[in-house]
């Protein structure tokens, strides 16, 4: 089992809040699909021949595909792969690129997922964060998916955007549910240095909410996916039984990845790639038949490390006798005082060997998990 991930690295404009590689300008996206295509082919080794379960589009803003574009790509995977027959193929979208023609397209070429970028369906909030679209097309492209044929949707939201108080987030909710998608994404916003709400706050013209007044937009969030039937499966990702996205569980639990394009980090058990983050370094490269990487080889800490980041952000827990086994560390012992701490402080319980964070603990994820890692 693997997955192949595609960045696509082209955005109409800029998000206030995003911090991923991406171009707003055009003038390289046939060349970057292309190359796309090529590194394909140079890579097709990677995943040592087996077979293909998921296939992602992520980017960056992967709906401005055409037609054209995403059918070379798709095309070029089950060429040089073995791909399985009911493949999860995801393409994330913003709303104002789905069309009905558009979402028609992207039926027909055989995309199965789709994954909208929603984030609020509030509309000051949505020009706060300098979103493409409106909360109108926010609402409005969900029933236009559903009616294409789409069953399989997950939609992302933002919380801790700042606001008064939290009546925003509770009607965004509640109209969240009235959708009855199958799977939602949801994340606190972060204030990264190099975006225009770092540079901002930096300055002092942006004052981003206070980490308790977040702390209690995620608590109010738990409370309302439990009420409506969702199971939290990873701490930002929520689903109905049997939703859960194939893709993203997958790398939760260290299932083998190629990643490609520019800015695309690989995995393969015993070390990670990450291609360049620039779109016109990452063509030439691959016009010369070289795949613009840098190479980090993982130590068994390393590995160990990757599986307590991963594993504790899910409902599926860390397993205490798979660090012991696999990596070589008598975890129970070597931690046996913060385990229990941890326990009595209702951060985290220990059920036959495997260690899960509680709804308290979700909130110090990070904490803990830094705590916890080997040396």
């Amino acid at each position: 089992m693997s997955g192949i991930y595609l960045h696509i690295p082209f955005c109409k404009q800029a998000c206030h809040y995003c911090d991923f590689h991406f171009s707003t300008s055009m003038g390289l996206k046939e060349q970057t699909v292309q190359a796309i295509a090529r590194e394909l082919e140079l890579r097709q080794n990677y995943l040592q021949g087996q077979p293909v379960h998921t296939i992602y589009f992520g980017g960056g803003t992967p709906s401005l595909l055409n037609q054209q574009e995403l059918q070379l790509l798709l095309a070029t995977i089950k060429q040089l792969f073995i791909v399985s027959e009911d493949a999860e193929i995801t393409l994330e979208a913003n709303p104002d690129d789905l069309t009905p023609a558009k979402l028609q397209e992207l039926h027909a070429a055989g995309v199965n997922r789709l994954s909208i970028g929603l984030q609020s369906f509030h509309e000051p909030h949505l020009r706060m964060m300098n979103r493409a679209h409106s909360a109108t097309e926010s609402l409005q492209c969900v029933k236009d998916a559903q009616a294409v044929g789409f069953d399989n949707i997950t939609v992302d939201l933002i919380y801790g955007v700042p606001a008064p108080d939290h009546s925003i987030w509770h009607r965004d909710l509640e109209t969240l549910f009235s959708l009855k998608v199958p799977h939602v994404s949801c994340y606190g916003l972060t204030i990264e240095p190099d975006t225009a709400f770092g540079r901002w706050s930096k300055k002092g013209k942006f004052k981003p909410s206070e980490d308790e007044y977040t702390a209690q937009q995620f608590e109010i969030l738990l409370q309302q996916m439990n009420r409506h039937g969702y199971i939290q499966y990873e701490i930002s990702n929520f689903s109905l039984p049997g939703h859960e996205s194939k893709h993203n569980s997958n790398y939760w639990r260290g299932v083998h990845y190629l990643g490609v394009g520019p800015s695309a980090h690989s995995f393969n058990g015993i070390s990670r790639q990450y291609n360049v983050s620039h779109n016109k370094k990452y063509v030439d490269a691959i016009a010369q038949g070289q795949v613009p990487f840098e190479l980090e080889t993982l130590s068994l800490a390393d590995q160990a490390n990757d599986y307590l980041l991963t594993s504790l952000r899910t409902i599926w827990g860390c397993d205490l006798r798979k660090i012991s086994k696999d990596y070589g560390y008598d975890f129970r012992s070597s931690y046996a005082s913060y385990l229990q701490e941890l326990q009595e402080n209702e951060l985290a319980r220990i059920e036959e060997e495997v260690l899960y964070l509680t709804d308290k603990g979700k909130l110090l994820a990070d904490q803990i998990t830094l705590e916890l890692f080997v040396e």
